[in-house]
């Protein structure tokens, strides 16, 4: 069950998250721990001529450690940080101009749909929605003027897993200059790395398996064309989209054990689905590491295991969905998803409730579709807590 049927995990990624951008020599102090700088100002030798930090906004020391680490465990040149994972994609979407146009995965984060949808076509800028797990389609969208194609996969909240290889190859045999993003905040770079696989561009909430511990909101952008990040770099100044240094801090002392937490999100998260196959108020599960999930080969030749995160439908409605969240004891009921502890939630009245009625009835995004967030709980104790809940919902 270690690798679970997928590629297997590249030596040495544990040692780049705790030893990529932390060298004590890089401090006076020579502190193993990098230190976390709060100053908003930096001393400037002489007028107009800084010494590497001049406004906190424009770059900090703690925020360069954490960019450096993540930009090293996607195998990138650049990482960028940002004040939230829509922050990232605010500040990617900021390269666009009015007339411009992107692809988007119908089956996003309920709050990239509204972004999208409620703001960003308020610029001018024009989106379509497709099933990435039917690429053909995508020759059939692209136009004169696309100029980025925004993949999430898995997908947010049905699961679905898009081929970022052949995604990526079909793309460039049109325009070269399309820019591919990947939205990989479901797997982490620790289970997938979109860039080995042809995009140009990954993208991450932060505030889920990076962090993994519910007490940071933040983003990240990771790639390696130095024009592009220049653009992007001004953008994170020029529009403010920045994290706190102590976030910064948090987050870089969390990608520590991201090897070891990733690990057992997908070792419980596949026993919690594999149970749950059993059960007969189950209709069907979307978890990516089960051989009956549609895009399962696809799964397994881009991705080293998934993670905690999946979605299930049940027999009932909304009234069983309540009932059965409601009587959950040690799965808390909340949106988020990626820390320590398991999560369940109901994304048709609350991660999703902003996606419009009918594009919802077309994803399949209804009051019987479940999604859990498996945590480091024992995975004992997580079975009988589901169990009880059906118990409870169905009686």
């Amino acid at each position: 069950m270690a690798d679970q049927g997928f590629l297997k995990q590249k030596p040495g990624f544990a040692t780049i998250a705790i030893h990529v951008g932390q060298d004590p020599d890089k401090w006076n102090s020579a502190a193993v721990v990098p230190p976390i700088v709060t100053s908003t100002t930096f001393k400037q030798p002489a007028p107009a001529e800084h010494t590497g930090f001049e406004y906190g906004r424009s770059g900090n020391p703690t925020r360069n450690t954490l960019e450096e680490c993540l930009a090293a465990l996607d195998g990138g040149k650049y990482g960028l940080t940002f004040a939230s994972g829509l922050g990232a994609t605010t500040s990617i979407v900021g390269l666009l101009s009015k007339g411009d146009h992107i692809i988007s995965t119908d089956d996003v984060y309920g709050g990239t749909n509204r972004l999208f949808r409620q703001v960003v076509e308020r610029f001018g800028i024009e989106i379509s929605f497709l099933d990435f797990t039917k690429p053909e389609l995508i020759d059939k969208s692209i136009r004169k003027t696309t100029k980025m194609i925004w993949i999430e996969t898995p997908t947010n909240p049905n699961l679905k897993v898009a081929d970022i290889a052949e995604i990526s190859k079909k793309v460039k045999s049109h325009n070269k200059d399309i820019m591919v993003v990947v939205d990989n905040t479901f797997l982490t770079s620790y289970l997938q790395r979109p860039l080995e696989h042809g995009a140009d561009m990954v993208v991450y909430s932060l505030t889920k398996y990076m962090n993994g511990h519910s007490d940071v909101i933040m983003g990240a952008a990771i790639l390696n064309d130095s024009e592009i990040e220049k653009k992007l770099r001004f953008l994170q100044n020029a529009m403010g989209i920045v994290p706190s240094p102590i976030d910064c801090y948090l987050v870089n002392r969390s990608l520590k054990t991201l090897a070891l937490r990733m690990e057992q999100h997908k070792k419980s998260s596949l026993l919690v689905a594999e149970w749950l196959l059993k059960q007969p108020k189950v209709v069907e599960i979307y978890h990516p590491g089960l051989p009956s999930h549609p895009q399962y080969d696809i799964a397994c030749k881009q991705m080293s295991g998934h993670s905690g995160v999946f979605s299930f439908r049940h027999s009932g409605g909304l009234k069983e969905s309540r009932k059965f969240l409601s009587s959950l004891k040690v799965f808390t009921l909340a949106e988020s998803l990626g820390g320590y502890e398991s999560l369940a939630e109901l994304p048709s009245v609350m991660t999703h409730a902003s996606v419009p009625a009918a594009q919802r009835e077309e994803l399949g995004i209804t009051d019987s579709l479940l999604r859990l967030s498996v945590g480091l709980e024992d995975t004992e104790d997580l079975i009988a807590d589901l169990d009880q809940a059906f118990a409870a919902a169905f009686q």
